[in-house]
Formats: structure tokens, C-alpha cells, sequence
């Protein structure tokens, strides 16, 4: 995989020079192509988004088409309302001014913290936040291209490398994601901060069971700690806990949003929902911890 800076070339045209993540500059326009230094060429499709694949990371799963729209749906029902807030947030405090800050959302899905933290640093600080998003779903990519040219979508492999150039970075996202911990300590400026949000034991725990979700693993925490204990200093961890009445397409939803859906089909996951809560609504918490972080220097 390709890192640093790219060329755009837009077809029939010359290309100028510029970075998927150096300060504030976008991706070249849609129908164009990146070109790395290497002199690899990447078409950028014409939904908006570039794919970086070159097949090695054929057997990872990704986001299906329709795991991205119950991920929506259960945004739109504002399940998750308040980790987009404390995302948003934490990015403010890291970018809050800085000229033309850029945010990274590694493992972005649809796209949904990227956006609220663009959002964010473009209201509370009226500068000109543009966001990259990466996933290694095209169906996740598309998603994050729609709307607005703030935003780039890059399709990649993150455990392969961020294909971003070092130090071009104000503000990191890793929310219910991978985290290649080595990978953000290279892209993150000096002063730039990672945000990190990962599920607490109890999170959706009244659903786990009765929907034959897949469970949180126990030393999940301490695997967090472990991995950033080299290269970053931990600013703030804080938990985030909310119990909100779903019905059950939502109940459903959050069930084919996620890795469960690899291991059932869309009716088998419909069916327990309605079984668990027909015409009705149930319970369901939310329960994950934001961790902030600091890259140390680098010697």
C-alpha cells in the first residue's frame, strides 16, 4: 500500500501536486486518479471514493450494502447520539485552533463520527476542518463521500498502513474499529490527539443473549491500554452509558449493523427481534469508554 503524498489527474488534464491528507487538501475530482510517487495509479470511482486495494486483504470481511444502511437506520433512531457528541467533543478540544485541521477516522463505516467531528470543528471554530475517512468496505466509502467535498473516502486495509503522509494529522478517530496503534503515532501532529471509543462489558446487554450476538471480550480494556502504552500518553478515558426504548426494527438493526450479521441470515435476525420485542419497545444500553490520547515525542 501507498503512503505519503499523490498527484490527482483528473482525466485529460495535467495533475498538480497534493496530499489525501496534507493540510486541508482534498482527493482529485471524481472520474480522476490518484498517483503515489511509486508511480502506482488509484482511479477514484465515480461515487467519489478511492480503493487501494491490490487483493491482499481479499479474505477480510467487509461492510455489506445493507449493514451500512441498518448502521444509518440506528443513527437516524439516535441510539448513538451521545458517543457522536463526545466524539465531536474531543475532536474540538485537539483541533480547536488549528489552521485548516484534518481528521482521520480509521475504520470509519459510514462515516458518522467523521462527519460530526468535521461539523464540529467547522462550527465551534469557524476554520475550514476537512475530514478523511477509511474503510475497507466500498459500500462504508460511498457512504462517506456523499454530501460534501470536505470529506475523502479512501478504501484500504489499515493494518496494511495508513496511507496518509506523517505528521498530517490533527485530530484521529478509531470508534468501534481496529486500531493500529504504531500507524497513528506516525500521521498524528505534534499536539494532535487520537479518540478512541470501544464497547464496555455491559454494552447492549439486554439484547446479547436473546439476539445470539457476538459478546464484548473481557480483557478487550486492557488490550487498549497495552497497545497505546508505547507512543501515546492516555489524556482521559471516560465511560459513556445511556438506556434507550427500542422497537424492534432498531433491535434488529443494531444486530445487522455489526459482525453478528456474518453469522446470521437478515430473517433469522428479524424473527428474534420480534420475538423479543413485537409490537412493543425494549431496553437496550449503551455502554462504551472514550479514551483520548497524546502522541510522545518521538526521539
Amino acid at each position: 500500500m501507498c503512503a505519503g503524498a499523490f498527484e490527482t489527474a483528473p482525466p485529460g488534464t495535467g495533475h498538480d501536486e497534493t496530499s489525501p491528507a496534507g493540510a486541508g487538501s482534498g482527493p482529485s475530482p471524481r472520474g480522476g486518479s490518484l498517483r503515489c510517487g511509486g508511480g502506482h495509479s488509484f482511479d477514484v470511482a465515480k461515487q467519489g471514493y478511492v480503493s487501494l486495494l491490490d487483493g491482499r486483504s481479499g479474505s477480510l470481511r467487509a461492510d455489506t450494502a445493507s449493514m451500512v444502511a441498518a448502521r444509518a437506520r440506528v443513527h437516524d433512531a439516535g441510539f448513538f447520539t451521545p458517543v457522536l457528541d463526545a466524539v465531536a467533543d474531543r475532536a474540538c478540544e485537539f483541533g480547536a485552533g488549528v489552521d485548516k485541521p484534518v481528521v482521520l477516522d480509521a475504520g470509519a463505516g459510514g462515516g458518522h463520527y467523521l462527519r460530526a467531528a468535521v461539523s464540529a470543528l467547522a462550527e465551534s471554530s469557524a476554520v475550514e476542518a476537512r475530514g478523511i475517512g477509511i474503510d475497507l468496505s466500498k459500500f462504508c466509502a460511498r457512504a462517506i463521500s456523499r454530501g460534501t467535498p470536505r470529506r475523502a473516502a479512501i478504501v484500504a486495509d489499515i493494518w496494511r498502513g495508513l496511507p496518509i503522509a506523517d505528521d498530517a494529522v490533527t485530530v484521529a478517530l478509531s470508534v468501534f474499529a481496529p486500531r493500529n496503534a504504531a500507524e497513528f503515532a506516525r500521521v498524528l501532529q505534534p499536539g494532535g490527539g487520537l479518540v478512541v471509543v470501544s464497547p464496555a462489558a455491559d454494552h447492549l446487554a439486554e439484547i446479547i443473549e436473546p439476539m445470539q450476538m457476538l459478546r464484548v471480550d473481557s480483557g478487550k480494556s486492557d488490550r487498549l491500554q497495552a497497545a497505546f502504552a508505547d507512543g501515546f500518553e492516555i489524556v482521559d478515558s471516560s465511560p459513556i452509558r445511556s438506556v434507550t426504548e427500542l422497537d424492534a426494527q432498531t433491535v434488529g438493526d443494531l444486530v445487522a449493523m455489526g459482525p453478528s450479521a456474518f453469522h446470521a441470515d437478515d430473517a433469522d435476525i428479524r424473527s428474534r427481534a420480534e420475538a423479543l420485542v413485537g409490537d412493543g419497545t425494549v431496553d437496550v444500553t449503551l455502554s462504551v469508554v472514550v479514551t483520548t490520547c497524546r502522541p510522545t515525542v518521538r526521539s
